[in-house]
């Protein structure tokens, strides 16, 4: 490579225009300066000319061009060194400032200027929609005592009565239409998610007419209220005379000889086969001491044809009068007939049952029965009550006409939902029942359904707020449950695996006053000390609530899926005319017409139902909102051992099995002060820790279901007679489970 300098007398003597051009000087320049940062570069220190190239300018023919080598500068400087010497170099080229130096700056004055009109459009934006949205609040308010009494507090006698009242003027609707009336009233108060769930079920409705009751002995007719059929009987509430049946019965005429089995328990049966054959017999059988589809499943095994069912008046409280009255029952055992086992949904397959025993069953009124045994009217004396019960050397001709019609119908559910805070996938149950296609029940729902409804009213008030409970609260108003808890089996059937993860507990108000003297709550063993707790909490004056004991008897209603299908822990309270004796137990299946009048006299300020809707609503918030759940692991240990004790007694040596029970309590207490006392305490409280040990308290009763029971017995042991033991196991499991 070579490069030659033409001197500038040379130049001259070869002058082009073209060469005096500007940029093409700033060019050669440009060109002088890359080369010489070639030549100073590693490599080129030996770099050396070889030889020189002569170049012809234009026409010029002057031999005398002198061309110099041009060296390598040696110094940094190179190039700026020589423009420094060259004195001709600013006259003959001076470079134009950058053009895009004033372009940059006009596009950022653009940015700049756009950027400040959004800002400022942003700020009138903020300020006009603010005036109009009330801004949340900074943060939830606690969960307290103080809290729960200001939710509480806005639960009024007055309010219940007013929505009791505005309950019964839709109480002979349709069961959609019903629903759809509560559904607006809640969504009303504030309840953001409310749902309508209808199913198609198969219910078993009465006829056109009344069953009838004829004794072959005297000719007599009678319907089931004791009423004889020559008698203008549609005159005083006639639909509880078409109400007053067995729902799922056999249907037909059956003629035949009564037999007096009493309560109908085993010993009774024996008894009675021992002396002559009851095969397509009728018995008279009293309501009482055991479920009544385990009493009928007896009886069917042992070949009756027909029952005829009543309440002693003995077993009834004294304050109450329904001698006179007939009742209805259900055979069902729960859930939709056709569909035994899974929901009522569309695709699913339906098994038409006409009915769901062999057995014609009739309830009839304790005067009926009186007539048919020709009890004398002063065996009811003021001391001492004589049970009824049918001389042996009588023989009576019984003819049974039962008429009853199979149909499907649509029932409705409403569910409501005030998801939580903390433990959303947690849900706390609050059940109530509204009027279904049995008018008979009378007003009896409208109670149950005015609490939840004021309940929610108030918590509602305290939401808007900026109030949310930990964990979700879901609101129930169930639909079909005097035909056998069908709304709230179709639910859960639905959707059982969710439940089964996620319920925590279920709160009953089902028939929230059925009398007035006393409070009666029952619980789950692992809720009853939070049970007793809440009724000092906020007491009406004379309605005994701090001296009420806890039982731990089955609950009635639609809290019977959940507590034997899931193993979840239910509490109830009510006000009743309790009768101590033991056979008055399961009196609560017979479904007596309920009229507004008995209620309003029942509770005429509605006192009562203020306070069974204040201890409900006490007892939800706390499992609601407690960090750990209020449940007693104690309490159901205690329960195993003392029932052990009562059932086994002095009859066989059990002392290994009773050193089962005594083991699971110890394990029990050990785990009540390694476990839950520090998750209790705030400094020590961990959160996954908490969680883990909600789910083991959450599946303790759990463990207490068994697969299959007999017909009307529950796979809910706890609340049996019979508790066996080898669920101990089990449980001690459950327990050891939550420690680290």
């Amino acid at each position: 490579m070579a490069y030659h300098k033409v001197n500038a007398d040379q130049r001259a003597q070869g002058h082009s225009p073209y060469l005096d051009n500007d940029d093409l000087q700033a060019t050669a320049l440009e060109l002088e300066w890359d080369m010489e940062k070639e030549l100073e570069e590693p490599g080129f220190d030996h770099f050396r000319l070889d030889g020189a190239v002569q170049h012809h300018l234009g026409n010029s023919q002057s031999p005398d061009l002198d061309l110099e080598p041009i060296q390598p500068s040696t110094s940094p400087k190179g190039r700026f060194q020589r423009l420094q010497e060259d004195p001709d170099y600013i006259s003959h080229y001076t470079r134009q400032a950058p053009k895009n130096n004033r372009c940059n700056f006009f596009q950022i004055l653009k940015v700049f200027c756009t950027a400040l009109i959004v800002f400022i459009f942003g700020i009138v934006i903020g300020y006009y929609s603010g005036k109009k949205c009330p801004s949340p609040p900074a943060s939830p308010e606690p969960n307290n005592p103080h809290t729960y009494h200001e939710i509480l507090k806005e639960i009024k006698a007055e309010n219940i009565q007013q929505i009791y009242r505005d309950l019964l003027q839709f109480s002979r609707e349709d069961d959609v239409d019903t629903a759809m009336k509560i559904l607006v009233q809640w969504t009303s108060y504030g309840l953001e998610d409310v749902q309508l769930v209808n199913y198609s079920v198969l219910l078993d409705l009465p006829g056109s007419s009344s069953n009838t009751i004829t004794l072959k002995n005297s000719g007599e007719c009678f319907y089931p209220d004791g009423q004889q059929c020559n008698r203008g009987t549609k005159t005083l509430h006639s639909q509880d005379l078409l109400y007053s049946y067995a729902a799922y019965s056999a249907k037909g005429t059956l003629e035949a000889e009564l037999v007096d089995v009493q309560y109908g328990t085993i010993e009774d049966l024996i008894r009675i086969q021992a002396i002559t054959n009851v095969t397509k017999k009728i018995a008279l059988l009293k309501l009482g001491q055991s479920p009544l589809l385990y009493k009928l499943s007896l009886l069917e095994d042992a070949g009756f044809g027909g029952v005829l069912l009543y309440v002693d008046p003995c077993d009834l409280p004294k304050t109450t009068d329904l001698a006179d009255k007939a009742f209805m029952v259900s055979l069902n055992s729960g859930g939709d007939p056709s569909t035994p086992g899974y929901a009522s949904i569309d695709g699913s397959y339906r098994q038409h049952r006409l009915n769901l025993t062999t057995l014609l069953v009739q309830p009839i009124s304790a005067v009926l029965a009186k007539k048919i045994i020709s009890v004398p009217e002063n065996s009811i004396q003021k001391d001492r009550c004589v049970p009824l019960q049918l001389p042996s050397t009588e023989k009576k001709i019984i003819s049974l006409n039962i008429q009853s019609v199979t149909t499907y119908r649509t029932i409705s559910n409403v569910i409501g939902y005030l998801k939580g805070t903390v433990f959303p996938d947690r849900y706390v149950l609050i059940g109530s029942h509204h009027s279904s296609l049995n008018t008979s029940s009378g007003q009896e729902w409208a109670s149950s359904t005015a609490i939840i409804t004021a309940f929610i009213q108030a918590l509602m008030l305290k939401v808007k707020r900026g109030w949310r409970p930990d964990r979700t609260i879901v609101f129930c108003s169930w639909g079909g449950t005097s035909f056998g808890n069908i709304g709230s089996y179709e639910w859960a059937e639905d959707l059982k695996r969710v439940l089964q993860r996620n319920v925590v507990a279920y709160v009953s108000l089902h028939n929230p006053v059925r009398g007035n003297s006393t409070l009666h709550p029952i619980a789950s063993p692992s809720l009853q000390q939070l049970t007793a707790e809440s009724q000092s909490f906020n007491c009406v004056e004379k309605t005994k609530c701090p001296g009420s004991n806890v039982s731990s008897v089955q609950i009635q209603g639609d809290s019977d899926y959940f507590i034997n299908h899931l193993g979840v822990p239910a509490t109830q309270f009510s006000y009743e005319d309790i009768n101590k004796s033991e056979n008055s137990s399961f009196l609560s299946e017979a479904l007596f017409p309920v009229h507004a009048t008995k209620t309003e006299e029942l509770d005429p300020s509605f006192k009562l139902h203020e306070t069974i809707a204040k201890l409900t609503g006490q007892v939800t918030l706390q499992i609601a909102n407690e960090p750990v759940l209020p449940f007693n692991a104690l309490d159901i240990a205690l329960e195993v051992q003392n029932s052990l004790k009562v059932l086994i007694g002095d009859k066989v040596d059990a002392s290994q099995l009773l050193a089962v029970a005594s083991q699971l309590r110890d394990t029990a207490e050990l785990f009540q002060s390694d476990e839950m006392r520090p998750a209790n305490d705030p400094k020590e409280r961990a959160p996954i820790r908490v969680r883990m040990l909600n789910d083991v308290l959450q599946s303790l009763e759990k463990s207490f279901l068994v697969q299959q029971a007999p017909p009307g017995l529950y796979r809910y042991i706890m609340k049996r007679r019979e508790r066996p033991a080898v669920l101990l196991f089990p449980l001690q499991s459950s327990l050891c489970k939550g420690k680290p």
